[in-house]
């Protein structure tokens, strides 16, 4: 079994705030629960934590509606950010010409050697710029993302290398990252060595709300198409460990 304690985090007593990149999906979700047990929850009623979301016209829009309910669950703030589709064109999840890829039999092969055209263009690079505005607004010192260095399909901004460049530019590029203090924005990925089996054990270990998460990138009427790549993956990683996805039941 996975603890949050393996995420290897600094101490309690370092932590000052954090804003946590919400998508209302699996990954996101264990890792918002991760930030909140590092600062002191379920005995922290009022957890220094903010949740970002962003709707950006996605096909599978249903996860904003699961992201409020899954941060209502901590009470805690929940900023929803629109942005322009315009930004993200390209993508299987942004435009309803380009269908989103179903069985996809390299996921498991390790044949995979293309990038999938689920892929949204810069959609991390975007995402963490905006967290980083806001955490050091709120003078807050950590940012948490749940990307997946493992069980990913193939996109380049979930990989450790993408994260310690944006690391180094929040340090360079920040008034609290060139002060001189040590007190630097920290980009915090717990997930990012583990397979999506242990993310679920993480999750459970946490008391996240897995029942109210989507992951699916193609829904049909609300629900998983059980096809797509994030479907898979989450399916497998449930089916590793002997339980039935308790969002099914939803």
């Amino acid at each position: 079994m996975v603890s949050a304690s393996d995420s290897n985090q600094t101490s309690q007593s370092n932590k000052k705030g954090a804003v946590v990149l919400l998508s209302g999906g699996l990954d996101s979700t264990t890792c918002l629960y991760v930030a909140a047990k590092e600062f002191g929850y379920p005995k922290n009623k009022k957890l220094p934590l903010l949740a970002l979301s962003f709707d950006y016209s996605q096909k599978h829009k249903i996860e904003l509606t699961k992201s409020k309910k899954i941060a209502k669950t901590l009470g805690i703030k929940h900023v929803i950010q629109k942005l322009d589709p315009g930004f993200f064109l390209g993508s299987s999840l942004t435009e309803s010409k380009i269908k989103v890829r179903k069985n996809a039999k390299s996921l498991f092969s390790g044949d995979e050697k293309e990038i999938p055209n689920t892929y949204v263009p810069g959609r991390n690079i975007l995402f963490l710029s905006f967290a980083l505005s806001l955490a050091e607004g709120h003078g807050y010192d950590s940012i948490y993302i749940g990307v997946n260095a493992l069980d990913y399909s193939g996109y380049p901004d979930c990989r450790p290398e993408f994260i310690e460049s944006f690391q180094k530019m929040a340090n360079l590029g920040t008034k609290k990252g060139v002060s001189g203090n040590g007190d630097s924005i920290q980009i915090k990925t717990p997930l990012l060595h583990l397979g999506k089996k242990e993310i679920i054990e993480l999750g459970m270990s946490v008391g996240a709300p897995l029942q109210l998460t989507h992951s699916c990138y193609d829904p049909i009427k609300g629900k998983a198409c059980g096809k797509c790549d994030s479907c898979l993956l989450r399916a497998k990683g449930f089916l590793e460990l002997g339980l039935e996805d308790p969002a099914l039941r939803f």
